[in-house]
């Protein structure tokens, strides 16, 4: 009798231990974040598009693919001949590079709805809080040791950060990014570069003299650190004195010239931005980049990406050190088969040209959320972005964006994130893979992760960013 009562209890356990291990399989959110079938189909659509694109419109460049669905290869031609060394190992550029169209189509998204303008509130969110933050932001490379005095330094850092992000996403329908390659001074694209509502230039190139090639209108300038040292002189180029001057860099010397010599009307911000390898070290990307954070759509002129090039040149300058010239043109093309930029340049000068073979908004919807999934991104797979994030600092009231006079796609935009503020990623520069701090995603206006030392086996935890595994092929 008593083992038939124990029997039955057993069984009875049993029974209960199911449902509820079935109960909490149906309320597991990571459940929501696994990689399904079509899933697999959204990126093999958007890989097999974006081959197509590539091959249609890269002007001789083609696109290779494998079973892994994120990886793609832009190939040039075999007789391309490579004119930059690396200045390290002297080797010339090569002739073919990989990409990641998981990270780039998840990555980018995020980009377009981020601040990109360093601000207080981001500062005061980190876990390390403004001071640890300001110290080392202030204190970069060989100028470690220049600022002694703490305080003074976090008090210029101060001086040019605003409290909260001063543009907000889609706040502008059409911009233009205005690179400064000597190709420039083979078109006319002056009058129509200045019809769109905002135009972003780099460093000090001048609009005097020529205007008929890039126009004369000058919304914003992204500047490095070398142009900020000349912070007076840059902002002479500007008659109007209402260009914004956006600055890379925070070092100490730079920072102390820009804030107590140099006497300018401009509105100086800094940028914070997100990192994307080797191949957006440049000052033309970072300013793609600003564009697309608050920008509808982003054209871009005056970059070298037609074949053919011979020497690195400005349009106002002769032959320079350039950056890797191959491996940017190539990015480029993976950024207009992505639908995030158009080119405009002497071989791809129709203003009306069509991109063909980009991706329709269902499949890149559904393809960046399969990249958040396999990504680990935090929320991948829930209808609420921010479903990982919990509130643990309210705006300050009076602080939110100010949306009258906005256009009516950065109202809405506004509306769904409730007046918050999202950053880009923090990357952790220690780690040769440049994984990246998870709880850096949820810095929207105070949102923070619940966990900041995310664990992947613990379900009340955000997950942590990931290399993307190689995926099987299509069922």
């Amino acid at each position: 009798m008593r083992i038939l009562q124990l029997g039955l209890l057993v069984a009875l356990a049993s029974g209960v231990a199911a449902i509820l291990i079935y109960i909490v399989g149906l309320s597991n959110p990571y459940d929501r974040s696994r990689v399904t079938v079509d899933d697999l189909r959204a990126l093999k659509a958007l890989q097999n598009g974006f081959k197509k694109c590539v091959d249609a419109n890269g002007l001789g460049l083609q696109a290779l693919v494998s079973q892994d669905y994120c990886q793609v290869t832009i190939q040039y031609p075999r007789d391309t001949v490579p004119k930059w060394r690396d200045p390290k190992t002297g080797e010339l550029e090569g002739l073919s590079f990989d990409f990641n169209l998981c990270e780039a189509v998840a990555t980018w998204e995020q980009v377009r709805n981020s601040s990109t303008i360093l601000t207080k509130e981001f500062i005061d969110a980190l876990p390390n809080g403004w001071e640890e933050y300001a110290w080392r932001r202030i204190n970069k490379g060989i100028h470690l040791d220049r600022c002694k005095n703490r305080t003074l330094c976090m008090e210029k850092l101060s001086l040019v950060l605003p409290e909260t992000p001063p543009f907000v996403p889609r706040q502008f329908e059409r911009c233009a990014v205005i690179g400064n390659s000597g190709d420039l001074l083979k078109t006319n694209f002056g009058k129509e570069i200045d019809d769109y509502d905002a135009v972003v230039r780099e460093n000090g190139a001048p609009i005097q003299n020529y205007t008929k090639y890039v126009g004369r209108k000058n919304t914003f300038r992204l500047l490095n650190r070398g142009s900020a040292k000349a912070l007076d002189k840059v902002a002479e180029l500007d008659e109007t004195k209402e260009e914004v001057l956006i600055i890379k860099t925070t070092i100490h010397d730079v920072m102390n010239r820009m804030i107590r010599e140099v006497p300018i009307r401009n509105k100086v911000y800094l940028m914070l931005g997100a990192s994307f390898g080797s191949s957006a070290k440049g000052t033309g990307l970072k300013a793609l980049e600003f564009a697309l954070s608050i920008c509808e759509t982003v054209d871009m002129y005056g970059f070298t990406v037609d074949p053919g090039y011979k020497e690195w040149t400005r349009y106002f300058s002769e032959s320079r050190q350039g950056h890797t010239p191959l491996h940017g043109r190539t990015y480029y093309q993976m950024m207009e088969c992505l639908g995030l930029i158009k080119i405009h340049s002497p071989m791809r000068a129709n203003f009306s040209r069509v991109v063909n073979w980009l991706p329709n908004e269902s499949i890149l919807n559904a393809a960046r959320t399969a990249s958040e999934k396999i990504l680990r991104r935090i929320g991948a797979g829930m209808s609420d972005p921010f479903g990982a994030c919990s509130i643990i600092k309210k705006r300050p009231k009076g602080k939110s964006p100010l949306i009258s006079g906005l256009r009516k796609a950065a109202m809405k935009h506004q509306s769904y994130v409730k007046g918050a503020s999202m950053y880009p990623l923090e990357r952790n520069t220690g780690n040769a893979k440049s994984q990246v701090v998870a709880v850096s995603l949820c810095w929207i206006n105070g949102l923070e992760c619940k966990s900041r030392r995310p664990r992947r086996s613990d379900p009340n935890r955000c997950p942590l960013h990931s290399s993307p595994f190689s995926l099987p092929s299509q069922p």
